[in-house]
């Protein structure tokens, strides 16, 4: 450790670089604090510098000090930090996040919880692989219950530090849950483990029932320190106040303009009434950003203004100006996503910029294909964050194994995917030695079903599920050359019972979904060949599609990566797409029934949706493109798009069209009502009108006039093309665009 001259010279030299509620803030002395940090305002620095000024005026040990953090990441850069500042002392602190923390205490505790201190930790797999076998013991149907479903539930009811007697008993299902939950938990009490959720809960069991543990554990750590406390859950939050209770010197940071991890179990009043737990608290507010220009902030602040109970803040920088925020309308996700490569190839000639400078940002893991595929055959390299790339995610190669499979039986290895997907009861042995037997003799996989007991070395058991799977199989081979392969994708979906198979009840399973949703609406574009040719031409684009590399040997690439995915991250250039109705705010954000209950519901989603916006936004440094399209293949087919009122709110002033593009406008009065109406028709809708011809003469309010050069009606639009006399030649909505003859 650093001598005291040396650690206060340190400090000293660091206050004087921060502003003045920085300095505030790390100089605070006893009692509780809450910082509202502003994206960007130089949070982590205020922390790691706090710590330091603890260790060097108020001659607090090191190991009195726990900071708890989100991510081991984090964890790691402030240990880094602070030990640069007090030296090899930092190493004796306490700074890791919740579940790491738990696990040091819990260690040690053990024997005062009856558990051993060897106890094993569950991930994720073996949970399921658990939840599956309890299921088997209670006689449980797993197509009636998911497991996936039944797993996120005792983790949301660990997180709220619901035992399994506690549990809600609103309906069967909750009884199934609590049935399970209990099982689950005398399963992991036998086999001597924990699972994630269980060590913040077995924690705060320990410190609410063991008054020497608690005063044990309050007197080690005399000050407390919790970054992002936005995101805390319940349990985090009782935990946290158990051990700042009596000593009350707890810092929490954050801002709840970036919560955004409600579907976690995160809770943002945590944070906002944190006042109401501590009345005494001193309250700091950093507004100055350090990362974005002014113009980004103030297009940022125009969004998160309009949500309810938040504490006001609005940042500021230094940096006045900046260019603005550009905003733009394709006319669907293909050409959106030419739109943006345009851009990273326009802005690396005329900036210098690198591609590892861009980032795209979008809503749901299914809107990246498109770009993926526009990036890959322009050879721009890319990197996808948060999650394999689209051609790569099980589901999709499930469903295209199905396809490639019903096409060729002799495919064994999609024949080895599918023929557990869903769970048939057929295992390895049995797969191995159809698909040996097929090599041998030099047959196709279904004529070896017709007969399977005729396989060697087959399992009796095995022989009626593979009965069963063939006649599947046969079903989908009927209607070969008839379907049309965005047909054909459904009629698989239905015959294999792939939506029960893949709708778990949890977010991971609503994401796969939505993936199968959006394979379906790339089939869409062979349906105009002859059913045979355009499911050939379709299995051959994939193929050539998933063996592109992004040539991205060093790492360097254009960065694709969801919302919620890109906290904490910042680039100079963020594109936001996919601004529309459903997609940002998502679709169940939009609920608007009339019980009170899914009107809270939905009041709440819409507040989170709005900070999910600002979070992307707020990730951008030197420039900002906000980009939504007239039509989109969404939910598995195409239709007309909204633009979201998250863009549509943000003032005319702060934005900016680029070259040659209309500024986004909303679509034609009473439009988006009539489509809606139309949806919800019980009998068809009557057929459109076409209110344009080739050789009308049209006018614009952005592109001026210009002349129609073709008119094509579709179930729901009229596409137009038009050739402007100064704007050149656009594809354009007949339903959305704001055309006059």
């Amino acid at each position: 450790m650093l001598s005291g001259e040396s650690l206060q010279a340190n400090v000293e030299g660091l206050l004087a670089g921060l502003n003045p509620p920085q300095q505030e803030a790390v100089t605070h002395g006893e009692g509780p604090l809450l910082i509202f940090a502003g994206a960007g305002s130089g949070k982590t620095r205020v922390l790691t510098v706090r710590i330091a000024y603890l260790i060097a005026t108020h001659k607090v040990w090191p190991d009195r000090l726990l900071a708890v953090t989100f991510t081991n990441k984090a964890a790691r850069e402030m240990r880094a930090r602070v030990e640069t500042l007090v030296g090899e002392g930092a190493r004796k602190m306490w700074v890791g996040t919740f579940h790491a923390t738990a696990v040091r205490i819990l260690r040690r505790e053990a024997e005062r919880l009856g558990i051993a201190s060897s106890f094993v930790i569950f991930d994720e797999d073996d949970t399921r692989a658990a939840i599956r076998r309890v299921m088997d013991e209670l006689r449980l149907d797993p197509k009636r219950f998911p497991p996936a479903g039944l797993s996120h539930a005792i983790s949301q009811a660990k997180n709220e530090l619901k035992t399994p007697a506690q549990y809600p008993n609103r309906s069967y299902h909750d009884e199934i849950v609590r049935r399970v939950y209990e099982s689950y938990q005398d399963l992991l009490r036998r086999s001597g483990g924990l699972d994630f959720d269980d060590l913040i809960m077995k924690l705060v069991e320990l410190l609410q029932t063991d008054e020497e543990a608690l005063a044990k554990w309050r007197d080690r750590f005399r000050h407390v320190l919790v970054d992002e406390y936005q995101d805390t859950n319940r349990a985090q939050y009782v935990l946290v106040n158990l051990l700042a209770e009596e000593h009350r010197n707890v810092v929490v940071v954050g801002d709840d303009d970036q919560s955004i991890y409600r579907f976690r179990g995160a809770d943002v009043r945590n944070i906002l009434d944190f006042r109401k737990d501590y009345p005494d608290a001193q309250v700091v507010r950093l507004e100055q950003n350090y990362r974005s220009s002014q113009a980004i902030l103030d297009a940022a602040y125009s969004v998160i203004s309009r949500n309810p109970e938040r504490a006001e803040k609005r940042l500021w920088t230094s940096r006045a100006g900046g260019e603005k925020v550009c905003a733009t309308q394709a006319y669907n996700e293909v050409e959106e996503a030419e739109f943006v490569a345009d851009e990273v190839e326009r802005l690396r000639k005329v900036d210098g910029r690198k591609h590892a400078d861009f980032a795209i940002l979008y809503r749901t893991n299914a809107q990246s294909r498109s770009f993926e595929d526009v990036l890959a055959r322009r050879r721009i390299p890319y990197r996808l964050v948060g999650g394999v790339r689209f051609w790569e995610r099980r589901e999709v190669k499930d469903l295209v194994a199905y396809l490639r499979f019903v096409s060729n039986p002799r495919d064994a290895l999609s024949f080895s995917r599918i023929v557990s997907v869903p769970p048939r009861k057929i295992g390895n042995v049995t797969v191995e030695a159809v698909s040996s037997y097929a090599r041998d003799s030099e047959s196709d996989i279904l004529t070896l079903l017709a007969n399977p007991a005729s396989v060697p070395g087959l399992p009796r058991a095995s022989v009626a599920p593979l009965q069963g799977f063939r006649a599947q199989l046969e079903a989908l081979r009927s209607v070969l050359g008839v379907l049309r392969p965005s047909e054909l994708v459904d009629h698989v979906i239905e015959v294999m019972n792939l939506e029960l198979y893949y709708k778990d009840g949890t977010p991971q399973g609503e994401a796969r979904l939505e993936n199968l949703n959006e394979l379906r609406g790339l089939a869409e574009d062979f349906d105009d060949r002859d059913p045979t040719q355009g499911l050939e031409d379709f299995l051959a684009e994939v193929a050539l599609v998933s063996d592109v590399d992004a040539y991205d040997e060093e790492g360097e690439g254009v960065t694709l990566i969801t919302l919620h995915m890109v906290k904490g991250l910042e680039f100079p250039v963020v594109f936001m797409v996919g601004m529309e109705e459903g997609l940002l705010p998502h679709q169940r954000a939009l609920d608007e029934s009339a019980e009170s209950i899914k009107v809270d519901l939905a009041a709440n989603e819409m507040a989170e949706e709005r900070r999910l916006c600002y979070v992307g936004m707020t990730r951008a440094k030197d420039r900002l493109y906000l980009s939504c399209a007239f039509r989109r293949h969404l939910y598995g087919r195409s239709q007309p798009a909204f633009p979201s009122r998250f863009l549509t709110e943000i003032p005319q002033s702060l934005l900016t069209a680029p070259r040659g593009n209309a500024p986004v406008a909303p679509p034609r009065q009473g439009y988006k009502e009539r489509f809606q109406e139309r949806q919800v028709q019980a009998a068809p809708a009557p057929p459109l009108v076409q209110r344009f011809a080739t050789g009308d003469r049209v006018s614009h309010p952005s592109f001026g006039t210009g002349t129609v050069v073709k008119s094509t009606l579709t179930r729901t639009d009229e596409e137009l093309v038009v050739k402007f006399d100064k704007a050149g030649l656009k594809i354009l909505s007949g339903m959305l665009a704001p055309l006059t003859k």
